[in-house]
């Protein structure tokens, strides 16, 4: 098993955010709620594990536009970590998505995403909003034959890539789409995501039975069942998910 150690080098941070380090075997997605709910919050604030075995992180922000629209900034952080990838990873390396929070590269699960509000009402202006992402990055313990769809990044190529790195990556290009989504709104992400995303189309079981056929404006789940189609909203991920 591999055992987590504390970065050699710290990443840099673009301006507007905030890197606050915290040691492996605490949470930056409990962390970061803890301290929105306690303390004055300082939007921008990326708490973020030392750990080399994998990228764990948590971003704060503001919203100004309520909630069902606000948590469409789930997309900025999943973008920024594709194209991170993108940047670091050999050109084979493929990152998809999964409805609502699954990152997977080479087509097996390696990370997931988190949501936390200062509420869960959709039309309500959340006070805070906070978004957690975590990455395999070093083998995970076992055989991968026993964890079939379960992967990390070293097991598919990645060998080069660093925690600290992706994590500095990551922060560059997630702050360039959380940029896109405060000016041109969901849409460009939308559109974005939806093209790493490879279940659209298909039967799913979860959340719930039916064929996924895309996303609505907010970046819901249009599922579709017999003849009725229905929206599970993005936000059903509060809480964790």
């Amino acid at each position: 098993m591999t055992t987590a150690t504390i970065f050699v080098e710290t990443p840099a941070f673009p301006p507007l955010l905030t890197g606050v380090p915290l040691a492996p075997r605490l949470d930056p997605f409990e962390k970061a709620v803890a301290v929105a709910m306690t303390e004055e919050i300082d939007a921008g604030t990326v708490y973020y594990a030392e750990d080399d075995g994998a990228f764990r992180t948590a971003i704060v922000l503001v919203p100004e536009t309520p909630l069902s629209e606000a948590a469409g900034a789930l997309f900025a952080v999943s973008l920024g970590l594709a194209d991170a990838l993108g940047a670091l990873a050999p050109p084979e390396v493929a990152v998809q998505f999964d409805w609502p929070a699954t990152v997977k590269v080479n087509g097996a699960a390696a990370g997931a995403l988190r949501m936390a509000a200062s509420t869960d009402e959709p039309g309500a202006v959340p006070d805070w909003l906070v978004i957690g992402a975590e990455l395999a990055v070093t083998p995970l313990p076992g055989d991968p034959g026993a964890r079939p769809g379960r992967t990390a990044l070293h097991e598919e190529g990645c060998i080069d890539i660093t925690t600290p790195a992706l994590i500095e990556s990551w922060s560059r290009h997630m702050l360039v789409w959380i940029h896109r989504f405060v000016e041109d709104g969901l849409g460009p992400l939308h559109a974005e995501w939806r093209g790493k995303c490879d279940r659209i189309g298909e039967e799913v079981t979860e959340p719930a039975p039916g064929t996924f056929v895309g996303l609505d404006e907010n970046g819901g789940m249009l599922l579709r069942s017999g003849p009725e189609t229905r929206v599970i909203p993005l936000t059903t991920l509060l809480g964790g998910g």
